[in-house]
């Protein structure tokens, strides 16, 4: 039979065996002592035991007003918008899933990927022809369309791996594709679409993504463009680059009094005037958003403060992009991305570099 494997830290490895228990037959009788009764011993026989699965709900990688769908409704249950003025179609979500797996096959022959997770928000209704005068209650299945106008996805690698602050990262290849940000109601013209390239943190799920990694907006007209821009993307991303600059988010801290400070003026800089703004780097997060970023300064348990109210900056970026779970499909990216180049910042004015985040901190 297989033996298994487990490897621990000190590269030590123990071989588990499956082991097979055998009746024996050879025993011993052993004369009474004392005139003590001897009873005869029980055998008890083990039953076999049920092994039940159970399902532990898989964490999302994105929350907000959103549904996990197969791409296989994508293709079959889905109907694809067009562009109403010469009836071309769009590209539909499941042909960009597609394209993008194919790119990912080619910028990464000897890698291994997980079944694309797809993510979907805002169903649009419709109906056939047939049923235009059937009350809404008797609409059969045939008779109803449905597509979705924004759709993300992501499919993590499960064989290019690293480890950043104690967190194993998978690399993670995703996209976004939002049709309340074409104009649906012309003719055909290029289509725009957001590509990403980075890791997911597997202990929150929470995506890292830098902008050397990220594509807002991929304009293309059909879907060979879309592979071979995604692909000139991943050959171009520059991954140990991205990873070092996380890593360095380990080497600083905040204290209490500090990360009250960040947070408070944080929520301030929602409502300087638009002068001001200018003069200070972009945060797109929301006052809801930090909200749950202080809370889980507290309570989270994985990126939470230590015993002394510190808080490494690692902690702090997951603290934001755990936070951004809450954004919309067609603004989650480039929040996330916000993320890592506030947390850059931070690291600048902390280590005395000239740095306008020095205001968040003053």
């Amino acid at each position: 039979m297989e033996a298994y494997t487990i490897k621990h830290n000190n590269n030590a490895t123990l071989q588990l065996k499956p082991v097979i228990r055998q009746a024996n037959n050879n025993t011993t009788t052993v004369p009474p002592r004392n005139n003590e009764v001897i009873t005869e011993p029980t055998i008890v026989i083990p039953q076999p035991q049920t092994i039940q699965n159970v399902s532990v709900p898989k964490r999302p990688f994105i929350e907000a007003n959103t549904t996990e769908v197969e791409l296989q409704h994508l293709s079959n249950d889905c109907i694809i918008p067009v562009f109403s003025k010469d009836n071309e179609k769009t590209i539909a979500h499941q042909e960009f899933i597609e394209a993008i797996q194919e790119a990912a096959y080619k910028a990464f022959p000897q890698a291994k990927f997980e079944t694309p997770e797809i993510r979907v928000s805002h169903q649009i209704k419709g109906r056939t022809p047939e049923a235009i005068h059937k009350p809404v209650k008797e609409l059969l299945d045939n008779e109803k369309t449905i597509y979705y106008e924004r759709m993300a996805f992501i499919m993590k690698s499960t064989t290019i791996m690293e480890k950043v602050g104690g967190n194993e990262l998978q690399l993670t290849i995703g996209g976004v594709r939002a049709y309340n940000q074409e104009n649906l109601y012309s003719k055909k013209s290029a289509e725009k679409f957001k590509f990403f390239i980075g890791f997911q943190n597997q202990v929150c799920l929470n995506l890292c993504i830098n902008t050397d990694g990220f594509q807002e907006s991929l304009k293309v007209m059909h879907v060979r463009d879309l592979e071979a821009k995604a692909l000139e993307i991943m050959q171009g991303y520059q991954a140990e680059a991205h990873l070092k600059a996380m890593q360095e988010f380990s080497n600083y801290s905040l204290s209490e009094h500090q990360f009250a400070q960040l947070v408070g003026k944080a929520r301030l800089y929602q409502h300087l005037s638009k002068k001001v703004k200018a003069e200070i780097p972009q945060l797109d997060f929301n006052d809801g958003q930090f909200s749950t970023i202080a809370k889980d300064y507290y309570q989270d348990e994985s990126f939470c403060r230590d015993d002394t109210g510190n808080v490494d900056l690692w902690k702090v970026y997951n603290l934001f992009t755990q936070a951004n779970k809450s954004s919309y499909i067609d603004t989650f990216l480039e929040r996330n991305v916000n993320a890592f180049d506030f947390n850059q910042g931070i690291v600048k004015a902390l280590s005395g570099s000239s740095s306008g985040y020095a205001w968040f901190l003053s």
